[in-house]
């Protein structure tokens, strides 16, 4: 019962670090209605901004993560304005060859800026474990959780209680019907896009705390991508939701599946899950379906 107990608790963590990388799926899909596949990218080249702002430059913690999402919120801008914006109205298609295109252009960047060694990431967060009983948490991640969870709520209220936030709600609808209220689409992306940045940068933060950096921080996009699925492009509670129960799930299957597998079946779940939500609920569980009428 204890290492069920525990292996819960440890997959609630990593999925509201996984909710977090999902939340700015979500951002930039209710504006610009486009699946960023480079988002695992934009998470590893956030964390080199980090890094450099607190190594390279030398600022001290409370100096170096502001400059980072300082940093982050360009890149998003940057982004937005010169790989997506251009292909307003153009086919899927175009869209997906992009995202692409994205991810090979910042890991072949990362690694000409700032090679392909690997290095120490700053200790932003205590190392070790909280015990609860028999139980133990993973501070970095228990102080991320509480994060993801503050994030969450705050777009909540942004997207539901703000004229901002309503009008990205407008944008996410339908760009024609938004324009021709007199929102302008092009600033709504924008905002998204800086949001979307700055929230895979505090993700990177949170995943890297006292680690190890390279280019295989990447990798939690990918495994991000089916939560945000599962919970709802357009859902903010849904991504946090979606990141908990794939957390747990994955969790046990590590515990209890891997012994038998070689280790395999949790490093494949994830994407077993993208199978099954898109033949099942390609919407998710929160997000919206849409009613054509002709």
């Amino acid at each position: 019962m204890i290492e069920l107990v525990q292996s819960l608790s440890s997959g609630v963590l990593l999925g509201l670090l996984y909710g977090i990388v999902a939340l700015s799926f979500v951002v930039i899909y209710r504006a610009s209605r486009v699946v960023n596949l480079a988002q695992g990218e934009v998470v590893m080249v956030g964390a080199f901004l980090a890094w450099m702002a607190a190594s390279s430059f030398g600022l001290p913690l409370y100096l170096a993560i502001p400059a980072a999402l300082a940093m982050s919120a360009c890149f998003g801008v940057i982004i937005e304005r010169f790989v997506f914006r251009p292909l307003t109205g153009q086919p899927i298609f175009a869209v997906v060859m992009a995202s692409i295109g994205l991810i090979i252009l910042l890991r072949g960047a990362t690694m000409v800026i700032w090679g392909p060694a690997t290095r120490p990431f700053p200790q932003v967060f205590p190392l070790g474990a909280i015990e609860i009983g028999p139980i133990l948490l993973n501070t970095a991640l228990l102080i991320g959780g509480v994060i993801t969870i503050i994030c969450a709520a705050g777009l909540n209220w942004f997207f539901m209680r703000t004229d901002a936030g309503l009008r990205l709600a407008a944008v996410a609808e339908d760009h024609t019907t938004a324009l021709s209220m007199g929102i302008s689409v092009k600033k709504s992306a924008i905002i998204a896009w800086v949001l979307g940045t700055t929230l895979a940068t505090v993700s990177a933060i949170i995943m890297l705390s006292g680690s190890v950096l390279g280019v295989t921080a990447a990798e939690i996009g990918f495994r991000a991508l089916p939560v945000a699925l599962l919970g709802g492009m357009e859902s903010v509670r849904g991504a946090v939701i979606a990141g908990v129960l794939v957390g747990m799930a994955e969790a046990l299957a590590s515990t209890y599946l891997d012994p038998l597998t070689n280790g395999a079946l949790s490093q494949i779940f994830p994407f077993i899950l993208i199978i099954l939500v898109l033949l099942i609920r390609p919407q998710g569980l929160f997000g919206w379906k849409i009613i054509e009428r002709i």
